[in-house]
């Protein structure tokens, strides 16, 4: 390589042949086409054929109300989406500005976009990569790539190395020359990975989707048939189709949609509180669906705080115990060896550049964490922060395996065991079998050594003295364990996904407790070809370690386990990341140690890098899909009450007077019915939630029974009933047809009904366990004051002239109230009656919880963040 580098003409030509070095924009699709389909999913389709049909039936205000919804919970949707899709974009952002190269024989700065394949790249500690480089010459030269590899030590080069572009130098200098750049980068290669991997379809929108079509199904069905009845009873044909119109207008849910937003977004809110950051609103119930979580293992399991805890003398152990790099500890162990501690520590800080400062009242790591752990100790160990300063230091050397520093007339050497052992007089046996005990445990060990140094051929580490070994750990977080058996009891799988050594990430796994006995230890260059043999190997009860894995390992044990039927959640924090977070249903990045480009890939953000804020995070995404099930109850039992008139009145012949209007059944969807269901999408978790694996189906047999069969019937015989009362309180008779005024009464009768039903009804949906007498009311405040609203809105209804004629109906007798307020008795009464005959049926004991009850103030706190909500399973 010639020294003087590339002539400037040169580099221009290069230049203009492979154009700038900068990353290709990303394809992305056209915001209105975006926007188009957050307008045109399937619940949306529905909504405007609604409103489309509305105008027909001549009802404009309620189309316009329709479009409102749609469109407000559109352009939401889309800007929630919007920013998610930016990810690739971010991937600019870890190229430098300016960097140094030699041009013409003097170095230069130039703009990053400038680089060309051939240029001679200066590098210093702190520059950042600009393009794929290999290394002419190296001094000591060592490089953090874990925003690329995921591993997470700082990673020593010599010449030859390939550099790639987005890593950045930790200390020593060199020289090297591009070889690649733009596009045909290592790291243009992570975005194309990034943008090639698809969002998959969330739980909760495939299965409303599957809600859509058969509401669909059965509004048109029914708007059909009740139109052709209608025919044949001597409507005229336009009297007729404007009738079945209205009816399938008012069976749509117009207010679900509404709902379901609302709900994610309080739940969003709720995550936020809790340090989860939700980026996509359907990622909250998918949360709550989760069976396999992928984690990384520095800073989400472990505290990223590289620590030195054990100490190893010739005299015996010493157990070093601190907060993380705080200079105070309390040292433990045999005087003679607390006496060793402090040569050893000063050695050993000799030895490498990393401190310990103090910034803003907080001790932090200034360089590579396990350097400042060493200085660390020698604080703590009572020696002055420049006490480790020596003369002259020879950084790491990977082909020794060792540092040197010069300290007065002494030689201190830190390094590997095995290397620094090779070059001693003499290794006590007490310190071999503590190294063996060390690595066992987890432990990432160093030797210290000495010698006497009175010239420069003493520098050369030869015949030392064995001062000891210094064993670091990053400890754990402090409730990891309870996180990690949180999510055994919730039937849970956890696997660790790590760029760290099979040894060390094992070693952590097991002292967590994620890796158990059968678990699965393997490494990322050895993973099974076929997916599904590699779905089996991570899907175990005894947890699952998979170290030193490349970024397109990681997209493809994503793959694999949701190709197994998993719900994945994955998380991460580097540029490798970013195409696995979009292949998982849920990505989590770190947002105190993450890049922009994780972060802008992810569904969920934690913003404290806490793997148990995952789990509280899971267990809130339970809640908010038990919560679904709550108001999606809510809103079916309301739809059979609302029908049952309509197919009276078919059945009859038209003999049996049409109890309530299409508006009045529209006053029920959109008026008095959103509220109540907006509260229930706010119910708190309740103990259980986390027993189990969780409920994936929302609409099943469970709920249809209770929507259809139990809560529904009851409040439309209720409802018919109350109406008939009224008629036949007034002289009426079968195949009469009772005066304007009469049906007028007793329709605002049957009304009040559902609606007071559906007031009780509320109470009922808090949960599928616990009878309403047996809750306390002020559980959910929100429910009280929807409750209180709707009373208000069903007096406005019916008591305000010009408004009750519209709808079609009139204030009640005092016999229709009290036949009205039957209503709410009878819902609360065969709620409660089938509740304790199921709970009679269920077996008691400890899998059994009493799942209608909140968690007992008895229960630490520190437990109870583990065992909320109302069902098994979180189907509360």
């Amino acid at each position: 390589m010639d020294d003087r580098g590339l002539t400037g003409e040169e580099a221009a030509r290069r230049l203009s042949r492979d154009g700038p070095n900068v990353l290709p924009a990303a394809t992305r699709p056209r915001p209105w086409l975006e926007l188009a389909r957050q307008l045109t999913h399937l619940l949306a389709l529905l909504l405007w054929v609604a409103a489309g049909l509305a105008l027909l039936a001549r009802m404009p205000s309620l189309a316009a109300a329709i479009v409102v919804i749609v469109v407000l919970n559109g352009v939401f949707a889309f800007w929630q989406e919007h920013r998610a899709d930016r990810s690739t974009e971010r991937l600019k952002d870890l190229l430098p500005a300016g960097t140094r190269v030699v041009r013409d024989g003097a170095a230069v700065v130039v703009d990053v976009a400038d680089l060309v394949v051939g240029d001679l790249v200066v590098l210093r500690a702190g520059d950042r990569i600009g393009a794929d480089a290999r290394l002419v010459d190296a001094h000591h030269l060592t490089q953090d790539e874990s925003m690329v590899t995921g591993e997470s030590r700082a990673v020593p080069h010599e010449a030859g190395d390939l550099l790639a572009a987005g890593t950045f130098v930790i200390s020593g200098e060199g020289r090297a020359v591009v070889e690649a750049t733009g596009a045909r980068t290592s790291l243009a290669g992570i975005s194309r990975l990034a943008e090639s991997a698809t969002r998959p379809r969330s739980p909760l929108t495939a299965q409303l989707d599957r809600v859509v079509r058969i509401v669909a199904v059965i509004a048109a069905l029914t708007g059909v048939g009740l139109g052709g009845i209608a025919l044949a009873l001597g409507f005229d044909l336009t009297q007729a189709f404007l009738f079945g119109v209205g009816v399938s207008v008012a069976l749509v849910p117009e207010g679900l949609l509404p709902t379901v937003t609302l709900s994610l977004a309080r739940g969003a809110q709720t995550m936020a509180d809790q340090h989860a950051l939700v980026r996509r609103l359907d990622a909250v119930e998918t949360l709550g669906s989760t069976t396999f979580i992928c984690t990384d293992k520095t800073g989400t399991l472990t505290q990223n705080r590289m620590n030195a805890v054990d100490v190893v003398t010739t005299a015996g152990t010493v157990v070093v115990e601190g907060d993380g790099y705080e200079p105070v500890a309390r040292l433990s162990g045999d005087d003679r060896a607390l006496a060793l501690v402090a040569a050893i520590a000063r050695a050993a800080t000799a030895c490498v550049a990393g401190r310990v400062v103090d910034r803003d009242g907080r001790w932090r790591a200034d360089g590579d964490p396990m350097e400042a752990a060493l200085h660390c100790l020698s604080l703590r160990s009572g020696l002055d922060p420049g006490a480790g300063d020596p003369a002259r230091r020879h950084p790491y050397d990977s082909e020794r395996m060792m540092s040197s520093a010069v300290l007065g007339d002494e030689l201190a050497v830190l390094g590997a065991p095995e290397s620094v052992f090779g070059v001693c007089t003499s290794v006590p046996e007490t310190v071999s079998a503590e190294l063996t005990r060390l690595t066992g445990v987890g432990r990432r060990v160093l030797a210290v050594a000495q010698s006497r140094c009175t010239d420069e051929a003493d520098e050369v580490p030869h015949d030392l003295e064995l001062l000891g070994l210094v064993g670091l750990e990053d400890p754990p977080r402090v409730d990891v364990g309870q996180a990690l058996q949180a999510c055994r009891d919730a039937g849970i799988r956890v696997a660790m996904v790590t760029g760290d050594h099979p040894a060390t990430a094992a070693a952590i796994a097991r002292e967590v407790g994620l890796l158990r006995d059968g678990g699965a230890v393997v490494d990322g260059s050895r993973l099974p070809e076929d997916d599904a043999e590699l779905a089996e190997l991570l899907d175990t009860a005894g947890g699952a370690v998979v170290a030193r894995v490349t970024p397109a390992g990681k997209l493809r044990i994503a793959s694999a386990l949701r190709g197994r039927g998993h719900v994945v959640a994955m998380t991460g924090d580097g540029v490798n990341d970013a195409p696995a977070l979009r292949e998982a249903d849920v990505g989590v990045a770190m947002g105190a140690s993450g890049s922009d480009v994780a972060r802008e890939s992810a569904d969920l953000i934690l913003l404290d890098d806490h793997f148990g804020t995952i789990v509280r995070a899971i267990e809130l995404g339970r809640a908010t899909f038990a919560n679904v099930r709550r108001f999606l109850t809510y809103h079916l039992t309301d739809n059979v009450a609302e029908l049952s008139p309509f197919a009276l009145w078919a059945i009859s012949g038209g003999h049996f007077p049409l109890a309530i209007t299409v508006l009045q059944v529209l006053a029920l969807d959109i008026g008095t019915d959103m509220l109540p269901a907006l509260a229930l999408g706010a119910e708190p978790p309740r103990r259980g939630i986390m027993t189990g694996r969780a409920a994936r189906t929302i609409v099943d047999r469970g709920l249809l029974l209770r929507a259809f069969a139990v809560l529904g019937p009851v409040e439309a015989v209720m409802s018919m009933g109350a109406f008939t009362w009224v008629l036949v309180d007034a002289g009426w008779s079968w195949g009469e047809t009772p005066s304007a005024g009469l049906l007028a009464i007793a329709s605002g009768t049957a009304f009040a009904s559902i609606a007071l039903g559906q007031m009780a009804n509320a109470f009922a949906c808090r949960s599928t366990a616990t009878p309403v007498w047996r809750r306390n009311p002020a559980g959910n405040r929100l429910v009280l004051a929807a409750v209180a609203f709707e009373m208000l809105l069903l007096a406005a209804f019916l008591g305000i002239p010009p408004l009750a004629d519209l709808l079609g109906g009139s204030w009640p007798t005092p016999v229709g109230w009290l036949a009205a307020a039957a209503g709410p008795a009878g819902v609360v009464a065969v709620d409660g009656l089938v509740k304790t005959v199921r709970g009679r049926a269920r077996p008691s004991g400890p899998s059994a919880p009493d799942v209608g009850s909140r968690v007992p103030a008895r229960t630490p706190p520190e437990a109870a963040r583990w065992t909320t909500t109302d069902a098994p399973g979180g189907v509360g």
